[in-house]
Parts: structure tokens; C-alpha cells; sequence
């Protein structure tokens, strides 16, 4: 079963600091994803702030998001 993100924060460098509902930790990187279509809105940083979780993962207002899996297999443990 893939965990839930049940908090994060947001870190400089496009980064956010994740805390998954299995107790993980870690930091994921969304630079890699910001010349990609609907993500590139995230380079905007007070948009980048406007993150939220919703449906067990982290979005945004324009509806991008990240599958908790992607977040899991990609972040860096914490």
C-alpha cells in the first residue's frame, strides 16, 4: 500500500520537505519537473507556495500534482 502525504513544507529550491503516513520522511525535488507541460507554472514561486494536500498527495490550485507514489520513490530520505 502506498502511504498518504499527511504534511509537508516547503523548502527553497523548488524542494518540499515530505512526511508520508508510513512515519517516512524525506525531501523531494520538483526541479527536474519544471520544463515539463502543466508543471512549468511551478517555477512561479508564489505559486509553488500555494501547495497543498488534497486526496493524499500534494497539489496545486491549477490542478498539478504528484502521485504519492512519484514523491515516495523520488524523494531523498530526510
Amino acid at each position: 500500500m502506498i502511504p498518504d502525504v499527511v504534511d509537508f513544507e516547503i523548502l527553497p529550491d523548488f524542494r518540499i520537505r515530505v512526511t508520508l503516513s508510513s512515519g517516512k520522511t524525506g525531501v523531494f525535488d520538483v526541479g527536474p519537473y519544471l520544463d515539463k507541460g502543466i508543471f512549468a507554472e511551478l517555477k512561479d514561486p508564489n505559486y509553488f507556495k500555494r501547495a497543498r494536500i488534497e486526496f493524499g498527495t500534494i497539489v496545486w490550485p491549477n490542478e498539478q500534482d504528484f502521485s504519492p507514489e512519484t514523491i515516495e520513490t523520488r524523494m531523498e530520505e530526510w
